[in-house]
């Protein structure tokens, strides 16, 4: 099975699916690449964090299953290495989500909200994002919210971050069973 959890950023996606492959260890993250800076707070492997040549070179091998540039940076999720007997994690943005969905529509979409827009905003902040960034990911979240909302098999508002992973884990449990 194929997870996608998107939703805007400051949202709380890296958080939400690092526990979730923590606590169910029949997920596997597919770790996306980027070719941004690394933020000083943000844990080495929150991506694979490369250039835009390789990325290019990766793009022109056929080897993402979806990918997109934002603010300058490529983002993408790489292929995911077949035989894996585990479910795949997405965490990709909106854009990624529409390109995953086109190829494979039985993928599980859960989009993640901040509960205000606001508070999107502090978390963004929060995470160092520089002021023009959060401005810029605060206005493309108003354009993603009602694309992702179409899109999605289910809804999520992270405004408590147990409560979250408990109710993803429980979606993600009831999918299995069908």
């Amino acid at each position: 099975m194929i997870i996608v959890v998107s939703g805007p950023g400051g949202v709380g996606k890296g958080t939400i699916v690092g526990a979730l492959v923590q606590r169910d260890d029949r997920l596997f993250l597919n770790r996306s690449w980027t070719t941004r800076e690394r933020r000083p707070s943000e844990a080495i492997d929150a991506y694979v964090f490369t250039d835009s040549a390789t990325f290019e070179q990766h793009i022109a091998a056929g080897g993402f299953v979806e990918w997109t540039e934002f603010l300058g940076n490529y983002y993408g999720s790489p292929l995911p290495e077949p035989g894996s007997e585990q479910d795949v994690v997405l965490e990709i943005e909106v854009d990624g989500a529409q390109q995953v969905k086109r190829i494979f529509p039985d993928a599980l979409l859960l989009f993640v909200l901040p509960p205000s827009r606001d508070e999107q905003e502090r978390r963004l902040r929060g995470r160092g994002d520089p002021g023009d960034k959060v401005l810029a990911r605060l206005k493309k979240a108003e354009v993603e919210e009602p694309i992702g909302r179409a899109l999605a098999d289910h809804i999520v508002i992270n405004d408590d971050l147990d409560d979250t992973i408990l109710e993803m884990l429980q979606i993600i449990e009831s999918a299995r069973a069908r």
